[in-house]
């Protein structure tokens, strides 16, 4: 398969928007041609497109073809739209990279976009149901933040976390956000904040959780001999691994241990040839801040049970093991479903070719991104490397 790279990239400003949809896009699009040295939308063979619920956020759906006209290209080679929940970025861009890699395209524009705020957000919150297994799940009152409060009180009672560890991921991951002007929220928070924050689930509290999001990102992906002709600073795609474990609450194995994530990272890192030790800079799925302590377990950066220690010891901080959402993550950056596994490795794109300003990890070679989706049961991984030819 021949290697593939990311050539550019730009980002939406992320949270609650005035913007709609189609202006979602069009921000994104031209942030990441402006960021293209060599590249203009004549070049772009395929475009892929990722959106979770626009039917019901913004009433629009054949989003693709909507897309590329928006942003003024005429894909001659593919065109779709990639849905899977909160991983549909990080799934968009594993089709990219595919059709690619396989020679079926040389450019591909991935673009993620989520109009999550209605006028009423009660509105929000009924399309949000759809995203639990109705039949299952959804119609007995199960939520996303019901079934990771199930898990973190589960971790707490198995391996002592503490309500004082998942705070500080917040406290962590906010305080990234600071330094990204492009983040929903760009301001700090403290741990007294987050634990004396409005419950939402018990253990988690109002500052536990993502928030609604509005945003958009898009990537330009290339061949190698085409991303040659690109750039002189190409972030290859040098590994990737998706797993799933069923789909209703019934069929979650473990709760505190995820193994679709552990198969998926395992994938990974055989595929790209590194262990979890090698990543330097990380960017994973914190929906909720128990969620980036279990990710911390099984992708690797500790032993099963110590991802609590792990955030109170600084390790997934600047001068720590691993910089983990060094972007803010989805409890700073935000959380517009299509969008977020895009903006993950836009972070990473500008981590690895030194241009992540004051949010830079010192001398960062490799990046990973891990996405979910559903009740922890899909995982989607992402590993990114500079060229090192």
């Amino acid at each position: 398969m021949r290697r593939v790279a990311i050539v550019a990239g730009g980002l939406a400003k992320f949270g609650v928007r005035q913007a709609s949809y189609r202006d979602l896009i069009s921000e994104a699009g031209k942030a990441c041609f402006d960021n293209a040295e060599n590249v203009s939308p004549k070049d772009i063979e395929g475009y892929i497109h990722s959106s979770t619920m626009p039917e019901r956020f913004a009433f629009q759906t054949h989003v693709a073809p909507m897309g590329a006209e928006t942003l003024g290209i005429k894909p001659s080679k593919m065109i779709q739209r990639v849905e899977n929940l909160c991983a549909s970025g990080s799934c968009a861009i594993r089709t990219a990279y595919m059709a690619i890699a396989s020679g079926v395209l040389d450019v591909a524009m991935v673009l993620g976009v989520e109009k999550m705020n209605m006028p009423d957000p009660i509105e929000g919150f009924l399309h949000m149901a759809a995203a639990p297994d109705r039949e299952w799940d959804s119609t007995q009152g199960l939520s996303a933040p019901g079934f990771f409060a199930l898990v973190a009180k589960k971790h707490m009672r198995e391996y002592g976390t503490t309500e004082e560890q998942l705070a500080m991921v917040s406290v962590k991951n906010h305080d990234n956000s600071t330094r990204n002007p492009l983040a929903q929220f760009t301001k700090p928070v403290t741990l007294e904040q987050v634990l004396g924050g409005r419950p939402i689930a018990t253990p988690l509290k109002l500052l536990d959780c993502s928030a609604m999001t509005d945003g958009a990102a898009a990537i330009i992906l290339a061949s190698e001999e085409r991303a040659r002709e690109m750039t002189n600073k190409p972030v290859y795609i040098r590994g990737t691994g998706q797993a799933a474990g069923g789909n209703n609450l019934a069929n979650v194995l473990g709760w505190t241990t995820w193994p679709a994530l552990k198969t998926a990272a395992e994938s990974a890192y055989k595929m790209a040839g590194i262990t979890s030790a090698d990543v330097d800079v990380a960017e994973i799925h914190d929906c909720f801040s128990i969620s980036e302590i279990i990710e911390y377990e099984d992708l690797g950066f500790c032993e099963k049970g110590e991802g609590g220690s792990f955030i109170a010891a600084g390790k997934s901080g600047y001068g720590g093991e691993v910089v983990v959402n060094s972007s803010g993550g989805l409890l700073g950056r935000g959380h517009p479903f299509g969008a977020t596994g895009i903006a993950q490795a836009l972070e990473i794109f500008a981590q690895l070719r030194d241009e992540a300003g004051d949010r830079q990890v010192p001398g960062a070679k490799i990046g990973l991104t891990h996405n979910l989706s559903g009740m922890s049961t899909e995982h989607t991984i992402l590993i990114y490397g500079r060229d090192q030819k």
